[in-house]
């Protein structure tokens, strides 16, 4: 499922009180999706990492004052007066823990309970963890521990990632280069690699990509690996080429339309991220004299970026010209 999908799955889960697990490769948005639907709920967010705990520890420390054996809760767990009547448990590499932990969160996650504590009646569990297959430290499941969750398999989609980048304001350039190179969100093909091109990686570089050149080629090199650094160095060129954004906006007719797919694509993008209600019109104008999958792209990141794009002239004329596209 891309993280559109993938959201829907786990806010159906939660309302129906089923433990979650989710499984994909590192730096996907395992982790922002349950950040998100918090966010989205008003719920609280407990993030509990099993791989640096040990199976006793979750008993938290006996009760020295008691006459029987009793045990002290772990404060770390969800407490209804300091975080909130609902929320969710989030066990985050909860595979990356040894097998005698894993085995220790049998009870937590099916029956709720864990020695003397018993999670809220409001909150929920989920879960998120890589596979073995992404080499990143993940242990095997015990087959006991995957039965007491669903699961939700997350996958990289530049047109979902591109969307959360345009919310959160990851710059343009880099969402120009995913439309161009959709392939290098997220490559893992060399396990010799640090560091390698995930949607995590791409939004960190987003941060540096205005630094100058040379040092921009070696940040971004430093987060995504060589190979994908040098091509996105190669397209900032071509990037800095185009005519100027405001140019094209106030004078749409007149403005040089790029040749080059790279451009169109850096063109596109930073159109949709730059235009607003008042300009939107010019911006269709100079959009109109690209092939249609760019005008398409324009309007859809537009639109998704700024809803109220989609109150305009400009929309709805664009909209009739294309009845064929389903946009959500």
């Amino acid at each position: 499922m891309n993280l559109q999908t993938a959201a829907q799955a786990l806010n159906a889960f939660l309302d129906a009180d089923i433990p979650v697990m989710m499984w994909g490769p590192p730096g996907v948005g395992k982790s922002s999706i349950g950040r998100d639907i918090v966010a989205e709920r008003n719920w609280g967010l407990v993030d509990f990492r099993a791989s640096t705990r040990d199976p006793v520890a979750l008993m938290g420390l006996p009760d020295l004052t008691a006459d029987t054996t009793k045990w002290k809760v772990p404060d770390e767990f969800p407490q209804p007066d300091r975080d909130g009547a609902e929320g969710i448990l989030f066990l985050d590499e909860i595979n990356a823990a040894a097998p005698s932990m894993q085995a220790a969160m049998f009870g937590l996650v099916l029956d709720r309970r864990v020695g003397d504590y018993q999670l809220p009646p409001g909150w929920r569990v989920v879960a998120a963890g890589n596979r073995q297959s992404d080499r990143a430290a993940a242990q095997r499941m015990p087959s006991a521990l995957a039965n007491r969750f669903a699961h939700i398999d997350v996958d990289p989609d530049v047109d979902t990632t591109v969307h959360h980048f345009n919310k959160i304001g990851v710059d343009p350039i880099v969402v120009a280069f995913l439309r161009w190179r959709p392939a290098l969100l997220l490559d893992m093909k060399n396990d010799q690699l640090r560091a390698f091109p995930t949607p995590r990686a791409w939004e960190q570089v987003g941060k540096v990509v205005q630094q100058p050149s040379p040092l921009r080629l070696a940040l971004i090199a430093g987060v995504v690996g060589d190979g994908a650094a040098a091509e996105l160095e190669g397209f900032i060129r071509v990037y800095q080429g185009l005519p100027s954004l405001d140019l094209v906006l106030s004078n749409p007719s007149g403005a040089k339309v790029p040749e080059d797919s790279s451009a169109r694509f850096a063109i596109s993008s930073g159109l949709a991220r730059k235009v607003t209600d008042k300009t939107i019109g010019n911006a269709m104008i100079y959009m109109q004299r690209l092939p249609r999958e760019f005008e398409i792209l324009f309007m859809t990141d537009a639109v998704r970026r700024d809803s109220k794009l989609s109150h305009t002239q400009a929309f709805v004329d664009w909209t009739v010209r294309n009845q064929d596209v389903v946009f959500g």
